[in-house]
């Protein structure tokens, strides 16, 4: 697919934005980050899995500039329903979706990363949204970021149209780690393995509630984890985790009870 490669392996997905040398969000980019991860979800019996990355020097400095600076009104609005189209595609991916940023995640790109579940980012990346530089405010999945940093930071990042290295991203819960630019490969692999060698069935459960949790109030929340709980034995996935993990412990004391 022009400008995004797809490559499966092993229960995971791996979609790269391939638009060197930013990864520049065109519409047909943001149409086609939207199409593959929905093709995703409808064929995701064997999927545990997915990482969205970018090639080159960047995950992506934004959505292009040039495309939106002669919208009018209608255009204008069409423009950011497809980006909100896609990001929620990502969001609404039934496995969880780990972020790879490095060099640059700004504007839109960041609003996209904001739809994956965990994001992973080199030590220099760059995350910001710099919307208000170029006359327009940043909307739709911006939204989510005072969830994750707070209110004051929202506004710096906002308001200011800031932007903060991936330590402080980490510090502030942008990001969920900032690792040398040289261990982001392995980070990223070390994550995307942990996910796959959990108990599937549990893991889609966990990632559905917490996209409920974001929307309902805390009541509702705490019935419907109650009811995900139960229905979770409709399979035998449980008893076979807790026999896997019981099993481990009795293996684990016989160990270290004949070590002498």
């Amino acid at each position: 697919m022009t400008d995004l490669v797809v490559a499966c392996a092993d229960g995971v997905a791996r979609v790269t934005l391939d638009r060197p040398p930013l990864n520049i969000l065109t519409p047909a980019l943001i149409d086609a980050v939207g199409s593959v991860f929905r093709d995703l979800a409808r064929d995701a019996a064997g999927l545990r899995a997915v990482v969205l990355a970018g090639s080159g020097r960047a995950f992506s400095a934004g959505v292009d500039v040039q495309a939106m600076r002669d919208l009018d009104v209608p255009r204008a609005r069409a423009l950011i329903g497809r980006l909100h189209a896609a990001i929620a595609a990502v969001r609404e991916c039934p496995v969880p979706v780990v972020a790879r940023l490095h060099g640059h995640a700004l504007g839109g790109a960041l609003e996209l990363s904001l739809g994956a579940d965990l994001r992973l980012a080199a030590a220099s990346c760059r995350l910001g949204m710099p919307e208000i530089e170029v006359g327009i405010p940043s909307v739709i999945e911006a939204a989510l970021l005072p969830g994750l940093v707070g209110w004051g930071r929202t506004a710096e990042l906002l308001l200011l149209g800031r932007s903060v290295e991936a330590p402080e991203a980490e510090r502030w819960g942008l990001v969920n780690r900032a690792v040398p630019d040289d261990a982001l490969d392995g980070e990223v692999d070390r994550w995307v393995g942990r996910l796959a060698a959990l108990p599937p069935g549990a893991l889609r459960q966990q990632k559905a509630l917490l996209g409920h949790w974001r929307r309902i109030d805390l009541d509702s929340a705490i019935a419907l984890s109650m009811d995900a709980f139960a229905r979770a034995y409709a399979s035998d996935e449980p008893r076979r985790a807790m026999q896997a993990f019981l099993d481990r412990g009795r293996t684990d004391h016989s160990e270290r009870a004949t070590d002498p």
